[in-house]
């Protein structure tokens, strides 16, 4: 590397060249630094990157956590971290020799995130004040692993919030019936609701739908696909989970209003979307819904639970409902236990007559 003043403009440059790792020789300028001394700061970070060295500041090991991972985990999810990274965590740490930040500094950057306020001014919930330490640890761990990092500062200071999200609420099977019926007037929302409610699919499962995915003769939706919009773009992810991927089957009614729903779409081609609205279009027709209806309001992915709920209520295993949600483990049907009919009267009393058959 090298540094040189240009006299045109009065500013400094610095010349980086280096190999890259399939060995070809690289080389790139950065210019526009106002004093020679922070042109080779600059230098000794891009030094420090090339060397694997933690002698460098958090942004710039932000930078090559980027390139390590942004392209091996999906393009929404990436899109969660970097905004957490860019929000929350580089505004504190930022500047920091990553080598240098001890457990006290993650414990005062917790005390910040506790104090903080969203949009509306709220505190942030406790799942997202884990969610951020989360995002800050993983940093430090890939530093570890794979850098040198001699041990991560916020594993040490404890995490904070919980992992336990807001308690899940349901609508009954006669809840929703009110609120479908109020829906009928607009047909896209009516059977956006119902494919929600009885195949128990994801917000953005339900948005990527589109006419291939439906066998009509065999009565059953495949589910491969996610929908978000990113950017102002509409991007079409795989699913959750790997076990997301499955194909559900309809009751007959719901076969026979998709047919009808589709009819209704003329010059739909078997790829198009089916269901070209966005998720706060849905949010306002839940509020409009529920508001009609007179039912508790609750959130879209809350209709997911009701009809876990309604499957538990028919009688339906953990291990049955698990394959046909797409839980990725069957311990997260578990987190539905308090809704499963309990055995314990039967177990008291088939224990009463072993006894006095024993006896």
């Amino acid at each position: 590397m090298a540094v040189y003043k240009e006299a045109k403009t009065n500013t400094w440059k610095v010349y980086y060249r280096y190999t890259d790792w399939q060995g070809n020789r690289k080389q790139t300028t950065k210019r526009g630094f106002a004093t020679k001394r922070e042109a080779q700061a600059w230098e000794r970070e891009q030094l420090s990157k090339v060397r694997a060295s933690l002698d460098m500041s958090f942004e710039s090991f932000v930078d090559t956590y980027t390139v390590d991972m942004k392209n091996r985990i999906k393009e929404n999810t990436w899109h969660t971290k970097e905004h957490i990274i860019r929000t929350k965590i580089l505004p504190y740490f930022g500047k920091r020799k990553i080598n240098e930040i001890q457990p006290k500094d993650i414990i005062a950057w917790q005390n910040e995130m506790i104090k903080g306020k969203d949009k509306r001014g709220k505190p942030y919930s406790p799942v997202y004040l884990k969610t951020l330490h989360n995002q800050l640890s993983a940093i430090f761990n890939h530093a570890v692993r794979f850098y040198g990092l001699r041990e991560n500062p916020a594993a040490k200071a404890g995490n904070m919030g919980k992992e336990k999200s807001k308690e899940m609420q349901f609508w009954t099977q006669a809840e929703y019936a009110k609120f479908a019926e109020v829906m009928m007037d607009k047909p896209r929302s009516y059977y956006a609701f119902e494919m929600l409610y009885w195949c128990g699919i994801r917000e953005g499962e339900l948005l990527a739908l589109t006419p291939a995915d439906f066998d009509f003769e065999r009565g059953t939706v495949s589910i491969t696909k996610s929908y978000q919009r990113l950017n102002g773009r509409d991007v079409i992810t795989d699913p959750k989970t790997s076990k997301s991927n499955r194909v559900i089957k309809m009751p007959d009614f719901l076969v026979s209003e998709m047919q009808d729903y589709l009819k209704q779409l003329y010059s739909i081609s078997p790829n198009d979307r089916m269901f070209e609205i966005s998720k706060s279009y849905l949010h306002h027709e839940m509020d409009r819904g529920a508001e009609a209806a007179g039912v508790k309001r609750i959130r879209i992915h809350d209709l997911r639970h009701s009809h876990i709920s309604l499957l538990i209520e028919m009688g339906y295993s953990a291990v049955a409902i698990a394959d046909r949600v797409g839980h990725e483990s069957i311990n997260i049907t578990y987190n539905y236990a308090h809704l499963f009919p309990s055995t314990q009267n039967d177990m008291a009393d088939r224990l009463n007559n072993f006894r006095k058959d024993g006896v």
